[in-house]
C-alpha cells in the first residue's frame, strides 16, 4: 500500500499546482485585456507626434536642436533594460537578458540601469555589479512616472553627461508576436519623408503657428515622453502574453500528469486487489 499511497500524494500535489497555475492563467489573461487596451490606446497619439516631427524635419528645421544631435560624444551611453518584476513568464525575462548582454558587450562604456526584479539579479549573475535600479512602475505604469524619467535623460543628455539613450525592451506587435527590441531613445530620430511624397513632384509647403522652432522644442521633448512610455506599456502587455501563454503550459502538463499518475495508480491497485484475491483463494483452498 505503500506505493499507492505516495502516488496519490503526488495526484493530490499535481491537482493543487494545476488550480495555481489555471488561476495564474486566468489573471494574466485578465490583466492582457487591459494592458493591451492602454498600450493601443496610447500609440495614435505616439504616432501623430512622429508625424508632426516629420513634417517639422522636411521643413529644415531642428538641425541645431541639442535632443537631435549629440551634444557630448565622448561622454559614456545610458542604457535601459526593462525586465518583469516578477517570474514565471515563460522566456520572456531570458530573452531580454540575451538582448541586454549582446549590447552591453557591443558597447562597454555605457551606463545601466534596469527597471524589474528579475532583469537585476540576472545582470548581477553575470557580473555586471555597478547599475542603477529603479524602482517597479507596476502593471498599469503612471504617466507622470515615466515622464519624469524621461525629463531626466533628457536633461542629462542635453547637458552632455550622456551621449545616447538606448531602451532594450520587448516591443508588442501582436498577441502572436512579441520582438527583443534596442530602440535609440536619445538623440531622437525623427521619421524619413514617405517615398510616396518624393515620387509625387512636388513638396507641400505648411504653415506654421507659432513659428516651427517653437514647435520642435514642444515637441520633440513629448515625443521622447511619449515613446518611453509606449515602451513601458509594450513591455507590460508581452510580459503578460508570455505568463498567459507559461501557465496554459503548465496547466496542460498538470493534467496530463495528473491522468497519468490515475491510470499508475488504478492499474497499481488493480494489481494489489488481484494479489489479495489469490491470497484469499489460496488461503480458503489450503484449509480444505
Amino acid at each position: 500500500m505503500g506505493n499507492t499511497r505516495d502516488i496519490k500524494k503526488r495526484m493530490k500535489a499535481v491537482g493543487n499546482i494545476k488550480r495555481i497555475t489555471r488561476t495564474m492563467q486566468m489573471i494574466a489573461t485578465s490583466k492582457f485585456a487591459r494592458a493591451q487596451q492602454a498600450s493601443i490606446a496610447s500609440r495614435p497619439y505616439t504616432e501623430s507626434l512622429f508625424g508632426l516631427v516629420a513634417k517639422l524635419s522636411a521643413a529644415g528645421v531642428g538641425e541645431e536642436n541639442p535632443l537631435l544631435n549629440q551634444v557630448n560624444p565622448d561622454a559614456p551611453e545610458l542604457t535601459l533594460v526593462i525586465s518583469a518584476e516578477r517570474g514565471l513568464c515563460g522566456p520572456y525575462n531570458g530573452t531580454i537578458l540575451r538582448t541586454s548582454l549582446r549590447h552591453l558587450r557591443a558597447t562597454p562604456d555605457t551606463k545601466l540601469e534596469v527597471v524589474g526584479k528579475k532583469g537585476a539579479t540576472a545582470l548581477r549573475f553575470n557580473g555586471y555589479k555597478d547599475f542603477k535600479h529603479l524602482p517597479a512602475f507596476g502593471d498599469k505604469p503612471a504617466y507622470e512616472d515615466v515622464e519624469r524619467l524621461a525629463a531626466d535623460y533628457i536633461k542629462r543628455f542635453a547637458n552632455g553627461e550622456i551621449s545616447a539613450v538606448r531602451i532594450v525592451f520587448m516591443k508588442y506587435i501582436s498577441a502572436g508576436k512579441q520582438t527583443p527590441t534596442v530602440l535609440q531613445l536619445l538623440p531622437f530620430s525623427a521619421p524619413e519623408s514617405t517615398e510616396q511624397a518624393e515620387e509625387s513632384g512636388f513638396n507641400d509647403i505648411y504653415e506654421f503657428s507659432p513659428d516651427a522652432e517653437s514647435l520642435l522644442d514642444f515637441l520633440l521633448p513629448a515625443a521622447v515622453k511619449a515613446v518611453l512610455f509606449q515602451s513601458f506599456n509594450d513591455a507590460i502587455v508581452s510580459e503578460h502574453i508570455a505568463r498567459m501563454v507559461a501557465m496554459k503550459a503548465a496547466t496542460d502538463n498538470a493534467g496530463k500528469m495528473g491522468h497519468a499518475l490515475k491510470r499508475q495508480f488504478n492499474r497499481m491497485r488493480q494489481a494489489q486487489i488481484t494479489t489479495e484475491l489469490t491470497e484469499i483463494i489460496s488461503g480458503a483452498a489450503a484449509l480444505e
